[in-house]
Order: structure tokens, then sequence, then C-alpha cells
């Protein structure tokens, strides 16, 4: 098995120092930095999500991963060229405001880092302007938007409205999700787009940023 392919195997495994550890042998083989992101972490990363979304991994595992992407990505920053590093597209994420609830959220941030996206994290309880002057910073290819009760889904739809009504509607692809969000609901609001768990998310974005 060759060092990328032990690099995201211990990623599957959500094994930190065992990644980091390779990272290091990698570079002393001379395998560049962007195929051990790539092939070894984002791919890894990517294969967990299809087993997440199979049911045979779990939320603390997903965690575990994502701590050792996180951890194995900053590792490997100073040694990937702007150019190399460049993501796949930009994404911010939030929770609408009334609702405190983070760890869909946070699954669905780390599955899209995990499949490239540059992610600005917003947090929980994210007013509709904050959602609006996001879309002004960071110039984003997908806003996303979670809400895990049925109290605050239509704020779902109020964050919309206020997109739409600073005239930014037409340059970002939203994305909607969270336990009472359906399809139906989705497309209701004017949502581009619906996926029932973090995985799916991931893989919906990638077929909206190509």
């Amino acid at each position: 098995m060759s060092t990328v392919e032990k690099i995201s195997e211990a990623l599957q495994a959500g094994r930190v120092k065992e990644v980091l550890a390779l990272i290091d042998i990698g570079l002393d083989e001379g395998i560049s930095a962007q195929q051990m992101l790539e092939e070894g972490m984002l791919k890894g990363m990517a294969l967990l999500g299809v087993r997440f979304k199979n049911n045979e991994v779990f939320v603390p595992e997903v965690l575990m991963s994502a701590r050792a992407l996180n951890k194995g990505s900053a590792k490997l920053k100073p040694y990937l060229t702007d150019g190399d590093s460049a993501a796949r597209g930009v994404a911010v994420i939030g929770t609408v405001e009334g609702d405190l609830h983070d760890i869909g959220k946070n699954l669905v941030k780390m599955m899209l880092e995990g499949a490239g996206f540059e992610v600005h994290d917003l947090g929980i309880d994210v007013p509709d302007q904050k959602f609006v002057e996001s879309i002004t910073e960071h110039q984003p290819d997908l806003l996303c938007l979670s809400a895990l009760l049925t109290t605050t889904m239509d704020q779902q739809r109020s964050v919309i409205e206020a997109v739409s009504a600073a005239g930014l509607r037409d340059q970002v692809k939203i994305l909607v999700g969270g336990a009472p969000i359906t399809a139906e609901f989705a497309s209701e609001i004017g949502a581009d787009g619906y996926a029932p768990d973090a995985a799916s998310t991931a893989d919906l974005a990638s077929t909206l940023v190509p």
C-alpha cells in the first residue's frame, strides 16, 4: 500500500497522529502536498461520506476523521502553493435565526471541505442580514441553510427572501437542510436544492459547482 493510500485509510479511521506521521513520510518520499491532500485526505473523507450515507459509520467516527482532516490540512498548508490550493468552490453555511443546533451543520461543513470547498461557517442563530452580508463578503458559490426545528424551518424562506431583496439571489445557489426539511418545502421556498444528509449535500454541491 502506498503512503497516499495509508493516509486515506488512517484518516478514515480517525487516527490523527498516524495521518501526521504519514505526511512526514510522504514529504520525505517526495510526494507532493497536493497529491497527499487530494488523493489521500480528501479521497478518504469522500469514501467515509459514502460509508456514512450507508449507515456503516456514524457521527462520532466522522467527527474523528474530520479532526484528522483539519490537522493534516493545516500541516500541508505551508507546502501548497496558492495555485495548488485553490478550492473547488466557496460555500457559506449557518443555522438560521432562532435555532441553536449545529451537529448537522458541522457534518455538512466537514463533508463540503472533504469535497474540496472552502467553507465559511457563520455558526448558529444567524440573522437574515448576516447571511446577506456574507454573500457580499465571501462571494460564495453556495449558501447552505440549516434548520433543525419545525418552528425555525420557515426562517429559511425568510433568508431567501432577504437575499432576493438585496439583489443577490442570482449570484449564489442556496441549499437547505435539517430534520424537518423536505424536497417539497425546499422547492416551495425557492431554494436551489435539498439533501437529506451531510454526504448527500456534498454530492449535490459538487454537481451544482462542477
